[in-house]
């Protein structure tokens, strides 16, 4: 089915502390994401890039979350934007810019659907609190944000708080989990696809299973939140945390291709593309593709 897709630029780093992200948005036009999808015969209208506000200085910090004030204002600009793009009927597609975007996305997106599932494809459950947290980087806490745990000042984002419900999450390709985020997902029962599961049911079996336990939720629509960090960093190198043992190139094709025939999205963002750490934008081209074989690119 073709879309009309607005995409949506997101050059935030304030989430963490490795600068470069916030070129990710401008690494992936680069790497031609608007002619590819056209090529496909979707409309593409690009909304150009969020502002986004200046690092805070730490000992001016009022929390132990790093940049909390301008994540949180550049948050609610992007929900903002993102419930722009959703009324007017069409599909919001994010490029980031670290992951602490998906709180924005997402509280932008809930508004429209209240029972908004959600696949989360990504190396880390990013489930952490300021009091889980061993860092206090924002970009590994959107999806407690999400479930309306953490700091008001982020929970709240979008003028309501919580955004989606633990039993509409599917995470995949988790393999790096800090302790406070195991004990969350058993408390919450979030549904995890770690490697191990990859590996040993193969990812076949574990889309096919991400989709039919998404559809028995009665989702009213599914978001897309994709890592580049979920792919091995020999796939993927430009990414801020790169955890060995990921998922990989062909594998991350056929989820996306497997998503595309399901035709259950109603968003997706694609985050943590960092230019300097690349290697000749390896990353932003391989973010490309999967975009194509997402919305329907065919070999055949």
């Amino acid at each position: 089915m073709k879309k009309d897709i607005s995409i949506i630029g997101v050059p935030m780093d304030l989430g963490q502390t490795r600068r470069g992200v916030d070129m990710g948005p401008s690494a992936i036009r680069y790497a031609g994401v608007v002619e590819r999808l056209e090529r496909v015969a979707h409309s593409i209208e690009d909304l150009g890039d969020i502002e986004i506000g200046s690092r805070e200085r730490s000992d001016e910090a009022e929390s132990n979350l790093k940049n909390l004030k301008a994540v949180a204002e550049a948050s609610e600009n992007l929900a903002s934007k993102v419930d722009e793009v959703v009324t007017q009927g069409k599909f919001p597609l994010v490029l980031g810019g670290d992951h602490s975007i998906a709180i924005g996305t997402i509280a932008g997106l809930a508004k429209h659907y209240p029972n908004l599932g959600v696949i989360w494809y990504d190396a880390h459950g990013d489930l952490n609190t300021g009091d889980t947290s061993p860092s206090g980087n924002i970009h590994g806490m959107p999806l407690a944000v999400s479930l309306g745990l953490g700091d008001p000042t982020l929970t709240n984002i979008g003028g309501y708080g919580t955004k989606i419900k633990p039993e509409n999450i599917v995470i995949i390709g988790a393999r790096s989990l800090d302790e406070g985020e195991k004990v969350l997902i058993k408390e919450k029962g979030i549904k995890v696809f770690t490697m191990h599961e990859i590996d040993r049911l193969g990812m076949t079996a574990v889309m096919e299973e991400a989709i039919a336990y998404l559809k028995e939720q009665g989702a009213d629509g599914v978001h897309l939140s994709l890592d580049l960090d979920g792919l091995d960093p020999h796939d993927a190198p430009g990414v801020g945390t790169p955890v060995l043992g990921g998922i990989s190139y062909r594998e991350s094709h056929l989820a996306m291709e497997m998503l595309e025939e399901a035709d259950i999205l109603t968003s997706a963002e694609f985050v943590e593309v960092n230019p300097i750490l690349d290697e000749r934008n390896k990353t932003a081209t391989v973010a490309v593709a999967l975009m194509g074989s997402l919305f329907g690119e065919k070999l055949l």
